[in-house]
């Protein structure tokens, strides 16, 4: 996997479409690390409750939450996935729940990209501490 870090303006030069392509891997990678470290269990139920933190609903929740704890230009960043017009909405989701976890993922992929990895973290673990253990069934 190549780190080779990209400058702001490299980085920005992508789609907003694109950013949120790696964004998607990338916050759902970090899902996966915490969960697999807070529970050992099937893969099968990680899976599930993966799926509850990944989704749009769940994004769109956690693009509220961290909105307020951006800088300038992650905002813009943010703002740039959220307007990004894309050709498909899935059936769980209303649009505007859909384009707001675009932006969520956008913001991840960029701050990937620029190799702003301890941000990264610290944006995830303000949504991740906003869960808790009951909302998604660890202990079950």
């Amino acid at each position: 996997m190549s780190k080779e870090k990209l400058t702001e303006r490299e980085a920005g030069s992508y789609s907003p479409l694109t950013l949120a392509f790696l964004g998607d891997s990338v916050y759902d990678t970090l899902v996966r690390e915490f969960l697999l470290r807070r529970a050992n269990m099937p893969a099968s139920k990680l899976h599930s409750i993966k799926i509850r933190l990944v989704c749009a609903e769940f994004q769109s929740e956690a693009y509220e939450l961290i909105s307020e704890h951006l800088d300038e230009r992650e905002l813009s960043v943010l703002k740039r996935g959220r307007n990004a017009t894309g050709n498909t909405v899935p059936k769980h989701a209303d649009a505007i729940q859909y384009r707001r976890a675009t932006a969520l993922e956008c913001l991840f992929g960029y701050l990937y990209l620029i190799g702003s990895f301890d941000r990264i973290s610290e944006l995830f673990d303000l949504i991740i501490n906003s869960v808790s253990d009951e909302e998604i069934n660890l202990n079950s």
